[in-house]
């Protein structure tokens, strides 16, 4: 089911173009579309309690190695994922794709894999409870090789991004029947209040883990479990 919403999302989306000052645009649902499978092969398969959504990918996650929050080290050691990446169709001098040769790591996809490792021990323990997903898989640059988040995109070109991000969100949700979709950031919240309130599924978020939040560099590993427990879910 998740190749098919992939095959769909990625159509969708193929032609969409972005203006000034977005520059570049990444799919890493195209050039790292093999990692992403593996990914969804090993731990996307059947129902999920939790629907975890962010909101698209860093520059130096999963634009780098195609999964979620993709901190590199964290995705070939302890999800045990690491396949060929290939290139975007024109990439950004400043922000080139180097896969899993990438010497950077991503903040926000380390803290939120060493919770769940730390909080699970095993990948299956917490892939028997949790699905983790983006709700945009693009990643937008400016000039200078800044990255750029989708709501502050002009209207115009947001409209049919959302379009298609919503539809594979709400098949997404249908597919894993989760009892609970939890945005990671209250952007990925908002989205799915939008498209998918009317569903059966209770809706939260947690705090985001980006190193621009000053609460998440106090620790945010400990502020997942009270605001998961205040969404209804028990770890």
């Amino acid at each position: 089911m998740l190749k098919q919403i992939t095959d769909e999302l990625v159509a969708d989306l193929d032609g969409l173009t972005f203006g000034p000052p977005v520059t570049h645009v990444y799919n890493p649902l195209v050039y790292a579309r093999e990692a992403w499978d593996l990914y969804c092969e090993k731990y996307g398969q059947g129902r999920r309690e939790i629907l975890l959504v962010g909101m698209n990918p860093g520059p130096f996650g999963m634009a780098q190695v195609g999964v979620p929050f993709g901190d590199i080290a964290l995705v070939r050691e302890w999800l045990g994922i690491e396949t060929p990446i290939g290139k975007p169709a024109r990439e950004h001098p400043a922000r080139p794709i180097q896969g899993f040769d990438c010497p950077r790591s991503e903040v926000s996809g380390r803290r939120l894999w060493s919770w769940a490792k730390d909080s699970f021990d095993t990948p299956e323990a917490f892939f028997s409870r949790f699905f983790v997903t983006n709700y945009c898989p693009l990643v937008f640059m400016e000039e200078g090789g800044r990255n750029r988040v989708p709501e502050k995109l002009p209207k115009a070109e947001r409209v049919l991004m959302y379009k298609a991000c919503d539809r594979a969100l709400r098949r997404t949700v249908e597919s894993f029947e989760p009892e609970f979709v939890v945005g990671v950031g209250k952007f990925a919240e908002k989205k799915a209040r939008e498209v998918v309130g009317d569903l059966d599924v209770i809706i939260g978020s947690l705090p985001h883990p980006s190193p621009a939040s000053p609460l998440a560099n106090r620790g945010w590993a400990s502020l997942v479990r009270p605001a998961l427990e205040a969404v209804g879910v028990r770890l």
